[in-house]
């Protein structure tokens, strides 16, 4: 693969205004599901009400800032001389560290016979949010190696000793098991599927057009009825991750239209016209499919990808043209340091499980007070991520 020379190369603060802001709004919606009595478009749409709220956007926003990362990632390597093994080395391993954790945390949530433990669930599910911190944490270089290696070692032992202590619901089988891969997991697997084929094809815009096609194709193929292909567990697996790769590809396109030039556009009528191509495909999909998160279907990926576009676009004219950054200061430390903020409530959650603590009355657990204590907790985080980015805990895969 070869350097993009025309790519950016420069610090581009509208990408990192749109993760930072992608996390905050995930940190009040994840809290939010623990609320009651919130309005329906506060929550999750059901998986057949043919509708989206913007709850149904966010894991969206995750991949399609994935896949605006990817060609500044794999240029940035390339320009440090780094050779194809330490790239995909690197690639590998991010990769499989997103779907490990995925896996533990949607264990951790459910699927296990709590009566056949030798721990209780909310410990086990306490370790198993706290031993990715310890591994994957970015220890800076004066910190002692000795100390490092046995935090990181030592979280990976107990990660392997968890795995022996769960027991399965259904089957009182010993052994955690992937019963879906969780939010992570699945950035994981469509992040590496499109970094496989954005490395292929030389991160050409033409081809990375074409692999979201077909991606949307095995999409439709894989929930139309009666496909001969759908019945096949391989195509199955593949669509299903293709699904979520679909809109890692649309940011993909978007981040090559936008900074792969020599010139910045005044109007970038290329983004635009994919704008309302991901609309009008949503839109003459959605009889055939409706939209449902649930279900992935295609229509709920290209209205994704639609909204994520003109959110990025937004926010590139107000930023990166208007010069308008001061007000993104405050969502930079979640951008900073996204999975670190991502992890850490649950830890809070279950220590507070473990130990029995309550950090609010059960009167903030519903109707407006709950809305509001899930906004208060989410400022809450991103002030934690202040700190903890200033004592350089920071989670880097």
């Amino acid at each position: 693969m070869k350097i993009k020379e025309n790519l950016y190369n420069q610090r581009i603060i509208s990408i990192d205004a749109l993760r930072g802001i992608t996390i905050f709004v995930m940190i009040f919606v994840n809290e939010l599901a623990s609320i009651v009595n919130v309005p329906q478009w506060m929550k999750h749409m059901p998986a057949d009400a043919d509708a989206m709220t913007f709850v149904d956007a966010v894991f969206p926003a995750f991949l399609f800032i994935v896949g605006m990362s990817i060609p500044f990632a794999f240029n940035a390597r390339l320009l440090k001389g780094d050779s194809a093994k330490t790239i995909w080395t690197h690639t590998l391993k991010r990769a499989l560290a997103l779907i490990i954790i995925g896996v533990f945390m949607v264990n951790a949530a459910e699927g296990y016979d709590a009566s056949k433990m030798i721990i209780t669930p909310a410990l086990w599910g306490l370790f198993a949010y706290a031993m990715p911190i310890l591994i994957w944490n970015k220890y800076a270089k004066d910190f002692p190696i000795w100390l490092k290696n046995t935090l990181q070692y030592g979280g990976i032992l107990v990660l392997i000793i968890l795995c022996f202590l769960y027991v399965q619901e259904d089957t009182g089988k010993i052994g955690i098991t992937p019963k879906w891969w969780g939010i992570l997991g699945l950035i994981g697997w469509a992040y590496l599927v499109t970094v496989v084929y954005y490395w292929i094809v030389g991160g050409k815009l033409w081809a990375m057009i074409a692999f979201l096609v077909i991606a949307v194709g095995a999409n439709i193929i894989n929930l139309t009825e009666g496909a001969a292909l759908k019945e096949m567990s391989w195509f199955s697996f593949i669509a299903g991750h293709l699904t979520h790769a679909s809109i890692v590809a649309a940011g993909v396109v978007i981040s090559l239209l936008f900074f792969d030039r020599k010139v910045p556009a005044k109007i970038n009528w290329g983004v635009i016209g994919f704008a309302i191509l991901f609309f009008a495909t949503g839109y003459f999909l959605r009889p055939y499919f409706g939209i449902s998160k649930i279900k992935g279907t295609p229509s709920w990926t290209m209205f994704s990808a639609a909204i994520c576009t003109v959110l990025f676009y937004f926010l590139y004219w107000l930023i990166e043209i208007k010069k308008h950054t001061k007000w993104s200061n405050f969502f930079m430390p979640t951008a900073a340091n996204p999975l670190l903020i991502y992890i850490l409530p649950g830890v809070v959650y279950y220590l507070c499980k473990v130990s029995g603590i309550h950090i609010i009355p059960g009167y903030f657990r519903e109707g407006v007070p709950g809305i509001i204590w899930a906004l208060v907790f989410s400022v809450i985080m991103l002030y934690v991520m202040r700190i903890c980015n200033k004592f350089k805990i920071q989670l880097h895969l």
